[in-house]
């Protein structure tokens, strides 16, 4: 079961990371650790959520790998694990404790929404198939298309916050932006190879 660990919101378990001062830099390996007895859903929703924020460039660099191994062991029952070259990328603690300073306002307005209800929804076998959505969006968010990251990477917050807390509203919904941001991804690339098409023919005409 995906269980707050000692009944602490994640929000409060971020904002402990961002404010420890014996820390200079926050790695990916010590979000994980911090998160080790929560679930995958949290270890998503972290990787995910700033992916969807504006004006944060880089962010899909250092954590868009490990939401997409994050998202595969969701969607093949396996324990959260991340490889050493993953764990020790990471950031000043001033830039994380900013980052946590945008995520933690909307993430307790999350926290005082969700709760279980129409919970077959956020369980075995459904939470398997939002493991593999999760994976096809977070292979999107690390594919260099212009404003094809911020979309799925909603779309994966929501459903992994979904999952979290049993919530199956939050996964509906989560699975409704993802085929929003199917959508708007699709339809960006088709005009992009349409853009790229019409250069060429131009050239050789």
């Amino acid at each position: 079961m995906m269980e707050r660990a000692g009944g602490q919101a994640l929000s409060s378990i971020l904002q402990g990371l961002a404010e420890d001062d014996a820390r200079e830099r926050i790695a990916v390996g010590d979000l994980l650790a911090a998160l080790s007895d929560r679930a995958l859903g949290a270890l998503l929703f972290v990787f995910a959520c700033p992916n969807a924020l504006p004006a944060l460039p880089g962010t899909s660099v250092i954590l868009g790998a490990p939401l997409v191994l994050l998202a595969a062991q969701l969607a093949f029952k396996r324990q959260p694990w991340l490889p050493g070259f993953i764990a020790r990328r990471s950031m000043a603690r001033a830039d994380f404790q900013a980052l946590i300073a945008r995520i933690c306002p909307w993430l307790q307005r999350a926290e005082r929404m969700l709760r279980p209800r129409a919970s077959a929804l956020a369980l075995p076998p459904m939470e398997y198939l939002v493991g593999l959505v999760c994976l096809l969006l977070a292979i999107v968010v690390l594919l260099p298309i212009p404003l094809g990251n911020m979309l799925p990477a909603l779309a994966i917050s929501m459903l992994a916050l979904g999952i979290l807390e049993r919530d199956g509203y939050w996964v509906v919904g989560g699975l409704a932006v993802a085929a929003a941001s199917a959508v708007l991804v699709s339809g960006v690339v088709f005009a992009s190879v349409q853009a790229v098409l019409f250069m060429v023919m131009k050239y050789l005409a």
